[in-house]
C-alpha cells in the first residue's frame, strides 16, 4: 500500500464518519420513525443499516461505472447532484405527507369521556383514548407498512456528494484494489456512524413520555423528516 493510498484510506474514514454526523438526514427520520412507529431495536437497526447501504452503494457503483465508462468527473458530479434535488424533495414530500397523516390521526385520537352506570345508582366517568390501541393504524387488516422501504428508496436515490471526487477517482489512479478498498472503508464507516447515530439517541428518546402530546408523534416524526429534507435542499446539510 502506497503512502498515498494510506491517506485515501484516513481520509475515507474521516469524511465517512463526519459526513454522516453532521448531515442530520442520515439519523434523525430513523430515530422519530422508530419512536412514533414503537418500532423494536432490532428492527430499527436493521432498517437503519439497510438504508445505509443503498446510501453508500448506490455511489459506490455509479464511481466504478465513471472508471470503467471513462466518464468525466463533472459528468458524475453533475447527476449526483441531481439525485441529490430528487432525494431532497422526496425527503420534504414523505414528511409533510406523513405531518399530516399524523395531525389528522392525532385529532381522531382526541381523548374523550365514558360514562359507565353500576348498580345501586353509582355514576362515573373516565377520559379514554384509542392511542395504545391504534398504535399501528398502517398495520391493520394484514396491510404491509411500507414507511422503511419508502426511507430506503430515498436513501438509494440520496448521493454520498464526497465518495467520487475525493475518494474514487484519486484512488483509480493507483489500482482497482485500492478503490475497492476505500470504497469498502468509507462504506463501512458511513454505516456504522448512522447506525450509532440512531440507536444510541433513540435509547433516550423512548424513554421520553410525551403524555398528552403522544397522540403526535406521528406528526412530530413528519415535521422533523420535512425539515430534514428541508435542510438538505436549502442549507446543503
Amino acid at each position: 500500500m502506497t503512502e498515498e493510498v494510506r491517506i485515501l484510506a484516513v481520509t475515507a474514514a474521516s469524511i465517512g464518519f463526519f459526513h454522516t454526523l453532521l448531515g442530520p438526514d442520515h439519523y434523525l427520520p430513523f430515530i422519530m420513525m422508530a419512536r412514533a412507529g414503537r418500532w423494536s431495536n432490532s428492527k430499527t437497526a436493521v432498517v437503519t443499516v439497510l438504508c445505509g447501504i443503498g446510501h453508500v452503494l448506490s455511489s459506490v457503483l455509479l464511481g466504478f461505472a465513471g472508471i470503467f465508462l471513462g466518464t468525466q468527473l463533472s459528468r458524475l458530479e453533475a447527476f449526483e447532484s441531481a439525485r441529490g434535488e430528487i432525494a431532497a424533495w422526496l425527503l420534504i414530500v414523505f414528511g409533510l405527507v406523513y405531518l399530516i397523516w399524523g395531525v389528522r390521526r392525532a385529532i381522531l385520537d382526541k381523548p374523550h369521556r365514558h360514562e359507565h352506570k353500576h348498580l345501586g345508582g353509582v355514576v362515573h366517568e373516565h377520559s379514554h383514548d384509542h392511542h395504545d390501541e391504534h398504535a399501528h393504524p398502517h398495520l391493520e387488516k394484514g396491510r404491509p407498512n411500507y414507511t422503511p422501504w419508502i426511507l430506503f428508496v430515498i436513501f438509494v436515490l440520496g448521493p454520498c456528494e464526497p465518495l467520487i471526487p475525493i475518494l474514487i477517482y484519486p484512488a483509480a489512479r493507483h489500482d482497482m484494489g485500492s478503490v475497492i478498498l476505500i470504497g469498502s472503508i468509507f462504506s463501512v464507516v458511513t454505516v456504522g456512524t448512522m447506525l450509532a447515530a440512531v440507536m444510541l439517541p433513540l435509547a433516550g428518546v423512548k424513554m421520553v413520555r410525551l403524555d398528552g402530546l403522544e397522540r403526535y408523534s406521528h406528526a412530530l416524526a413528519g415535521a422533523i423528516i420535512m425539515f430534514s429534507g428541508l435542510g438538505i435542499r436549502f442549507l446543503g446539510l
